[in-house]
């Protein structure tokens, strides 16, 4: 079971990288992205309710799915944000592209990218209450500023949708 709970909180040893490990894991994320996408029936790639895709329900059932990994590494390594757990950044990857067409994503590759840097910008500076949300002891917090800082990734990703197509 440790390394079960292992694999999962590092997002299958994404996380062990020694620079950038947070990186690493979002970076890491992007293959998986492009599973669902190219996998994704055909019929959800333009379908989205209230404005949201299938990436909103999936960032939400990995981050409770993960929840007790990152509970067991932090007791194992003795510390409330082991570097090492990057599944956070896998949940608040998946949910920087919660918000644009599936369709969108899957005929422009490059919305990836903007995607990820986008999430990198709010995790790594954890501006309008992310900082906030990161203090909440164990793996809460860990999950949920990274959550709410692919919200804002996601959203911002949607603005600049709205000037360019």
């Amino acid at each position: 079971m440790r390394l079960f709970h292992y694999a999962i909180a590092t997002w299958w040893g994404s996380g062990l990288c020694p620079k950038a490990p947070g990186t690493a894991g979002s970076l890491a994320t992007l293959p998986f992205v492009v599973l669902v996408l190219l996998f994704a029936p055909i019929e959800w790639l333009n379908q989205s309710f209230l404005g949201i895709n299938l990436f909103f329900p999936l960032s939400i059932i990995i981050a409770i799915l993960s929840y007790p990994g990152v509970k067991y590494v932090i007791v194992q390594e003795k510390d409330d944000d082991p570097a090492k757990v990057v599944i956070d950044e896998v949940v608040g990857q998946c949910m920087a592209f919660a918000f644009v067409s599936l369709n969108l994503l899957k005929n422009h590759p490059w919305l990836l990218l903007v995607g990820f840097a986008f999430f990198r910008f709010f995790d790594i500076l954890k501006p309008l209450g992310i900082k906030r949300l990161e203090k909440i002891p164990g793996a809460v917090g860990v999950i949920s500023d990274d959550l709410l800082g692919g919200i804002y990734a996601g959203l911002l990703l949607k603005t600049l949708l709205l000037f360019i197509f």
